[in-house]
């Protein structure tokens, strides 16, 4: 039965042919292809006033390259027609950090609109007019947009019901409660001499959900101490007595 609403993804990009791309296969691209979700992809070049369809103009006060237009882009969102309820956001590497709790909030509304900068930027005044929330995947710069509004939009789309097989693995992975998710192993049994933790295939489930927790604790501890300092009532560092058994599969 199809969704009379789907989750929806609206793309301003100078590149539409860029989208679906990656997303429209495995996971997403069954899904999108079940109309569990769906993405429009608009040329904001589509918008431009000239005849020569530019979108850029160089910066006010000087300084190396172009800037995306106030005026094309505006054009380019308010020809997208998206009602208040859908959040207005920017690719930015200048943006909030987009974090996982940013993710679960975006796939349970009805999707955004994702405008995908290039250039040197975008005229600050359509920023501000239009409401564009700024978001950012990564403390480093791409050449546009479009790779950063991939990231966000695979991200949501996982979560939304029905994409993925178990909802367990949704829940038990990195960052879905603040911690960077435990080792994981599989058959074979022993590889290059290294063998599955014992506990793994011990069958107690209560000490196998304990071990994971201590690993994941360690794991936040040790790579992300600013994700590890915002855990709340955290018990005396396990993550310093426990230690990852060492696996040359592991990074």
């Amino acid at each position: 039965m199809t969704n009379p609403s789907p989750w929806r993804a609206t793309v301003l990009t100078l590149f539409p042919e860029m989208f679906p791309g990656p997303l429209g296969v495995s996971l997403a691209g069954r899904a999108l292809a079940s109309e569990l979700w769906q993405i429009e992809a608009r040329d904001i070049r589509a918008s431009a006033i000239d005849r020569h369809r530019s979108v850029d103009d160089t910066p006010a006060g000087g300084g190396p390259g172009m800037v995306l237009r106030a005026d094309v882009l505006a054009a380019a969102i308010d020809a997208a027609e998206v009602g208040p309820e859908r959040p207005r956001l920017l690719m930015s590497p200048r943006g909030r950090p987009l974090t996982q709790a940013r993710v679960m909030e975006l796939a349970q509304g009805p999707g955004p609109l994702i405008v995908c900068g290039r250039f040197e930027g975008i005229d600050q005044r359509v920023i501000d007019g239009r409401g564009l929330e700024e978001v950012s995947i990564g403390d480093y710069v791409l050449s546009g947009g479009e790779i950063a509004a991939l990231a966000l939009i695979d991200a949501c789309v996982r979560l939304l019901p029905g994409v993925m097989g178990k909802e367990a693995s949704g829940t038990e992975e990195s960052f879905s409660d603040g911690l960077l998710e435990y080792p994981q192993y599989t058959r074979p049994q022993l590889f290059e001499g290294v063998p599955i933790p014992e506990i793994l295939t011990s069958g107690d489930h209560a000490k196998v959900a304990a071990w994971r927790r201590a690993q994941s604790e360690a794991l936040t501890a040790a790579r992300r101490p600013d994700l590890w300092a915002q855990i709340p009532a955290k018990t005396p560092i396990r993550a310093g007595r426990q230690k990852t058994p060492k696996n040359k599969t592991d990074g």
